[in-house]
């Protein structure tokens, strides 16, 4: 009978692991994708617009949609804890926030029949910040290239290496 239990809890938290999981991963590469369509059109269109304020003009809501997508993928895990694991929304969010980021302070923690899931957020929320990492730096390296062709001296083909003296 205890291998019985034990065999569905696992199964039930291997089904909502899956789900989950999946779920996350949509949301992170359709925002993704969105985002980086949005970019290459604006990209295209401003051929030659550069510069610092330019580039911070797509930057910053480069970097906002990217922490709407997290905050989006934290609330989905956090519906998930709402219905099975914690009487409130405030606490269901703070512990998917805590998860998501992997702080995981330990105040606040899954019930034993969902405790393999805390870890997996946390794997899942680092592997979704990687790919949001990337986009990022993919962003500003074209940016900075851009400024590069742009002007073409010498000088600013030294900072872009961040070399100090040339």
């Amino acid at each position: 009978m205890a291998l019985r239990l034990l065999t569905m809890i696992l199964f039930n938290q291997i089904g909502a692991a899956v789900l989950l999981v999946s779920m996350t991963l949509l949301l992170q590469v359709s925002g993704v994708t969105a985002l980086i369509e949005w970019l290459k059109r604006v990209l295209t269109r401003d051929v030659d617009k550069h510069g610092p304020s330019y580039s911070a003009r797509l930057v910053v809501p480069a970097t906002l949609a990217i922490v709407l997508l997290h905050g989006l993928a934290i609330l989905l895990w956090a519906g998930f804890y709402r219905s099975r694991c914690f009487p409130s929304w405030e606490t269901a969010f703070y512990f998917s926030a805590s998860s998501y980021s992997t702080v995981g302070y330990g105040d606040v923690v899954l019930p034993s029949a969902w405790r393999l899931l805390g870890p997996l957020e946390s794997v899942t929320g680092v592997l979704m910040c990687g790919i949001s990492v990337s986009v990022l730096f993919a962003l500003v390296t074209r940016l900075l290239e851009r400024d590069i062709r742009s002007l073409g001296g010498k000088e600013l083909i030294c900072a872009a290496h961040m070399m100090a003296a040339c």
